[in-house]
């Protein structure tokens, strides 16, 4: 058995490498072959690899405040920010007197769709130019060139909340390697290291945005991964199914898989240092991400609008514990699992309302940590896998499809919420997790410009059961009504009611909300 409490009396420092949208399987240590990967290898090599990882909540804030709270997010509303009554991990650190640093640059945190995040943490350094990241201020951009340097299906001269045209300013400013805002993460972080080896009892997080689309690497990382393509830069994929040529799809893939070679040689950096240091034997390492990407597996791309096969949902996670020794775990685990493990390797306690589960015995012993996992994203498909089935469940024709927000801060992913949205708001009473306080109840608008629904409307919206086991691929569904679905049925409604849904969210999947009357079956009388 694992003594615990002797690691934590000696000291605690741990450090969580957060990538955006790395997909497993191109890892070496998932079995990933299309580009080397030394260096999450090596890593992988130091730690507890989980087999059967998946997401919560989707797609990026989401998911991140699944990750500070330890609870899912989507069943309650869409894209936005931390809560007042969110009890987040780097807070309850700060208040046990743990010192917690972010370093990242994630721009969504800066956004009003991600305020509330980093100023928890004790201290943060954010380094701009990452996608749509309005960062350098030109009046007026050379439009007609930059129209010609890039694929007219991610060019747009807009210059509104949501317009691509930043990215393609920012190019025109990062010239060298050490320009990259993933190097300057990777810096900052050793600096961090450098200045706080002999400290003890501190969190570092390094979140790097990349591999998130747009894939833009430096030039070395290219080498070997040559295509057919001859046009303008093309590294940003449309969501759903785009149209492309064959050599314009080689040319996407090989850029994700540069920018992936290029995170994996700054995560070299980072190891170096723990070798030089020798800091493997009292550091702590989580490495994971927030979701995967599609790559126009079964013609889709992105993420969203597609149905969340596994290339999205099953995901990297690996555990370096001084204690422990390296080997792979099977149990299922999720995003909400990290804030309670952070927690527990700290010593600190765990808000009751929290639905995750502390990683850490899973490090003296595998075993099953839950029945199953349930994740989805607001509006879309409540999706559920016990680690053998998944089940992707839309809401039937017949049922009713009601969404409202449930929130004290009503905004959007880059607006507040508009005066048409909070005319028709009312107050509604506490959930079992907003700590006593009351909160707005929202509509959805289908209107509204900040409906993240109505930007990424389902595609394929069928529910469908598949066996992973027998079909990993998720190419051939089981047939409907199949006898695992009953069982899988029961199972999501346990977790539902485990985070207090609103009564809609059993409604728009056709089931009765609990305690209420069973739904008459489709085509009954009324």
């Amino acid at each position: 058995m694992i003594d615990f409490m002797t690691y934590r009396r000696k000291r605690v420092r741990v450090i969580y490498v957060l990538f955006d949208s790395l997909n497993r399987h191109a890892l070496g240590c998932y079995g990933g072959r299309a580009v080397p990967t030394p260096n999450f290898d090596a890593l992988a090599a130091r730690s507890l690899v989980f087999d059967n990882h998946y997401v919560g909540s989707l797609p990026c804030m989401p998911a991140r405040r699944d990750m500070q709270t330890g609870r899912l997010n989507f069943l309650h509303r869409g894209w936005g920010p931390l809560e007042p009554f969110d009890n987040a991990f780097p807070e309850i650190l700060r208040g046990r007197g743990v010192y917690s640093h972010l370093i990242t640059d994630h721009y969504h945190y800066f956004e009003e769709g991600g305020i509330g995040h980093h100023g928890r943490y004790s201290s943060w350094e954010f380094f701009r130019g990452q996608e749509k990241d309005r960062w350098k201020g030109v009046v007026d951009p050379p439009l007609e060139r930059l129209r010609a340097e890039f694929h007219p299906s991610q060019f747009d001269a807009d210059r509104g909340a949501n317009s691509a045209l930043p990215y393609a300013i920012t190019r025109q400013y990062i010239h060298t390697e050490r320009e990259f805002p993933l190097a300057q993460c990777f810096t900052a972080a050793l600096d961090f290291l450098g200045t706080n080896r002999a400290a003890d009892n501190w969190f570092l997080q390094i979140e790097c945005f990349d591999p998130h689309e747009p894939f833009f690497a430096a030039e070395r990382y290219r080498a070997g991964l040559e295509t057919d393509y001859q046009g303008p830069v093309l590294d940003w994929p449309r969501y759903g199914r785009p149209d492309y040529l064959l050599a314009e799809a080689a040319e996407l893939r090989a850029n994700y898989l540069a920018l992936l070679a290029m995170c994996d040689a700054h995560l070299g950096r980072l190891l170096a240092w723990l070798d030089a240091a020798n800091a493997w034997e009292d550091t702590a390492i989580i490495l994971s991400t927030d979701h995967g990407l599609l790559l126009g597996e079964r013609e889709y791309w992105g993420k969203n609008r597609p149905p969340f096969f596994n290339e999205i949902v099953h995901i990297p996670l690996l555990l370096h514990h001084p204690e422990v020794a390296p080997g792979r775990c099977r149990a299922l685990t999720q995003t909400i699992d990290l804030m309670p493990t952070i927690l527990d390797l700290f010593d600190a306690p765990v808000p009751g309302e929290v639905r995750g589960h502390s990683l850490l015995a899973l490090l003296a012993a595998d075993r099953p940590l839950r029945p199953a996992a349930l994740f989805g994203q607001f509006g879309g498909a409540t999706n559920i896998t016990d680690g053998r089935f998944a089940w992707l469940v839309y809401p039937p024709p017949e049922a009713p499809d009601p969404l409202f927000h449930y929130t004290l801060m009503p905004m959007h992913m880059r607006s507040f919420f508009e005066p048409a949205e909070l005319a028709a708001a009312t107050l509604r009473p506490p959930f079992d997790f907003t700590r006593g306080m009351p909160v707005l109840k929202v509509p959805v608008l289908a209107e509204a410009a900040g409906n993240m629904r109505g930007r990424y409307p389902s595609l394929d919206a069928r529910t469908v059961l598949y066996d992973l086991e027998a079909d990993p691929g998720q190419t051939a569904p089981l047939a409907a009504a199949h006898a695992e679905e009953a069982r899988l049925r029961d199972l999501m409604a346990e977790i539902m009611q485990a985070h207090d849904a609103p009564p809609e969210a059993f409604l728009r999947l056709g089931a009765a909300p609990p305690g209420a009357p069973p739904l008459p079956a489709a085509g009954a009388a009324s």
